[in-house]
């Protein structure tokens, strides 16, 4: 078992310390504040735990064989390695601007290490989107950037969501927890909105999280074939993918 005592072990200087707290079999990721940056249920490790952060992979709805996935913001790596797991074939990679954020989800959250697939580094989430060199090279992007007072998004304005558009391949999507004030939601759809082809939300779920997704072409939608693939999403990943499906025909109709 790992020691649980020390968070001095990530309290590099210059970032937000990053702890854990345990509770009815399910350790939390906290950074320095009571905020939950991230979950793990200890019996079921490989299992993504928070509703929203389930509602990030929804664009399984829409791509089965991806890539190259990438990840903004770590959190507690159930995103990452959930990607990584059911993937085989994709390449997983993370900008993570917090050292202690990435040390304390490999010691703690059951984080790989690096290989020829995943790619975890320490880095500005704006740095990688504007680097020319992953422009046209991601299928899916899913942005999670909080800081420690999870006020709201730390990257939100259209240069940034422009950035993540060029990244994206020709069929590429973005998913994005947009979180915090109501000002926050009405700025990020906005911004996303004057990039992307097509942007859709879901309802709130866990304490006022709100998912995005986002298309850069958009796509042709039947219902009954997404029913049929969140049907084999439920069987083959055990994700609550039905509820996805109903939340964009519920949004659809309120267009």
């Amino acid at each position: 078992m790992p020691d649980l005592s020390p968070a001095s072990h990530f309290d590099a200087p210059g970032h937000p310390p990053a702890t854990i707290t345990e509770f009815r079999g399910v350790r939390s990721l906290h950074l320095g504040t009571s905020w939950v940056q991230g979950a793990m249920r200890l019996a079921k490790p490989d299992h993504i735990e928070l509703e929203y952060v389930q509602m990030m992979m929804m664009w399984m709805l829409f791509l089965d064989q991806p890539r190259h996935i990438v990840q903004l913001g770590l959190g507690s790596a159930a995103l990452t390695k959930f990607s990584y797991q059911r993937f085989p074939t994709a390449r997983v990679s993370v900008a993570e601007l917090n050292p202690n954020v990435i040390g304390i989800c490999h010691a703690m959250f059951g984080l790989p290490p690096n290989d020829a697939r995943l790619n975890v580094r320490e880095m500005d989430a704006m740095d990688f989107v504007l680097d020319k060199a992953n422009h046209g090279t991601v299928d899916v992007l899913q942005v999670d950037l909080y800081d420690e007072e999870a006020r709201g998004p730390v990257l939100d304005s259209q240069e940034f969501y422009q950035a993540c558009f060029d990244c994206l391949t020709d069929d590429g999507i973005m998913t994005a927890n947009v979180f915090g004030d109501f000002s926050n939601y009405d700025k990020n759809l906005l911004n996303m909105e004057l990039v992307f082809d097509a942007v859709v939300w879901l309802p709130e779920v866990h304490d006022a999280n709100i998912v995005v997704i986002a298309f850069k072409k958009a796509p042709q939608i039947d219902f009954s074939v997404l029913y049929e693939r969140a049907n084999a999403i439920k069987k083959t990943m055990n994700l609550p993918a039905k509820n996805w499906v109903t939340g964009l025909k519920a949004w659809m109709a309120e267009q």
